[in-house]
């Protein structure tokens, strides 16, 4: 289990993993990097679980990681690349552009994004492209979603079950707390779990 937190001027954002029955091997794993012009999210869910869903979602992380710098749809592309002859993965990407403020956004399987908007009171869910990653060929969904300021979004594997996402995102409590509420509902023994919630400050 580990949680990790990140605040920049731009924003705030808490990550949270755990596997399943507390097993070596996380089947999930993630990714967070900004820089002054974007952030970026990128969540990977290797199936199953175990050390080779963890070789899966892993292999993935690490290839983002060498080319970070890259467009939303070049990491899907990259990220499915490294995927031949490995189990497969879940996989999606968020960069998030500060000067633009917009969310581009791809994702391939059932891993689960949502963006809520304060002043429209609007929450953004894209479906993802159903299936997996597994070096074939792959048609990419790249979205673009504006954002405005005190914006807030989670991204979150299937591990993680949500009722009232948006109530969740619109409360005013603080991140952290939010963050806790989602821990707590968690079931460790049904799946690898992991969630990254973030909130936009300008």
């Amino acid at each position: 289990m580990k949680r990790a937190f990140f605040s920049k001027n731009q924003f705030d954002l808490w990550a949270f993993q755990s596997s399943k029955n507390g097993e070596t091997y996380c089947g999930d794993d993630y990714y967070i990097t900004h820089t002054d012009e974007y952030l970026l999210c990128v969540l990977a869910d290797g199936l199953g679980s175990g050390e080779f869903a963890y070789e899966s979602s892993h292999a993935v992380i690490e290839e983002v990681k060498r080319n970070q710098n890259k467009g939303v749809e070049a990491l899907m592309d990259l990220g499915n690349g490294v995927l031949v002859n490995k189990r497969g993965a879940a996989v999606s990407v968020i960069k998030i552009y500060f000067d633009t403020r917009e969310f581009v956004y791809s994702s391939v399987g059932n891993i689960r994004f949502f963006l809520y908007n304060p002043e429209k009171e609007k929450l953004v869910y894209p479906l993802p492209v159903t299936g997996f990653l597994s070096g074939r060929q792959q048609k990419y969904r790249t979205q673009r979603f504006k954002y405005e300021p005190g914006a807030s979004f989670i991204l979150h594997s299937d591990g993680v079950q949500l009722q009232g996402t948006k109530s969740l995102l619109k409360s005013c409590s603080p991140l952290e707390q939010k963050a806790q509420e989602i821990i707590e509902g968690i079931k460790v023994e049904a799946d690898d779990s992991t969630f990254i919630i973030g909130s936009l400050l300008s």
